[in-house]
């Protein structure tokens, strides 16, 4: 499915955040999932370093990829999505959305660098879906009927 995206067609600018479990459905099995997961990318949307993150470390702890296809798929990644920085602020950031919203520490620092880069979209199936942070940013689970319509 990940091939698919190389296409020479361009990608809009970034209106969204896409998170980690997003993206890894691209290398899925379930096509339903992957193909949805492909049209979020495809309309464009912003990472962060903490996103590459955990692409790696599941592609290599539950996938059993090499370093050399990790290195593929975190190259064609990048070069679809642009990629936010983890900075000082965005910790600062992460550590009071984790204590306001509950959310673990490495949801909330890709939350954090989803609300300092100003999107108002933030594309995740493990976080609250329709949950509303800091009056910017709305969680949508890409997978359920609401977003499906």
């Amino acid at each position: 499915m990940i091939s698919s995206l190389t296409g020479t067609k361009q990608i809009p600018a970034p209106k969204a955040f896409i998170d980690s479990n997003i993206l890894l459905y691209l290398l899925s099995a379930d096509a339903d999932k992957a193909n949805r997961a492909e049209k979020i990318v495809r309309a464009g949307g912003l990472i962060s370093v903490q996103v590459l993150n955990e692409i790696t470390n599941v592609a290599r702890r539950k996938l059993a990829m090499s370093w050399v296809e990790i290195n593929e798929v975190l190259a064609l990644i990048r070069a679809i999505c642009p990629t936010e920085p983890l900075t000082i602020e965005t910790h600062d950031r992460g550590r009071l959305v984790a204590e306001r919203y509950g959310l673990s520490v490495y949801d909330a620092m890709i939350v954090a660098a989803a609300l300092l880069a100003g999107c108002k979209t933030l594309y995740s199936e493990d976080m609250q879906d329709g949950l509303l942070i800091d009056h910017q940013l709305h969680i949508c689970n890409p997978f359920t009927s609401f977003i499906n319509r």
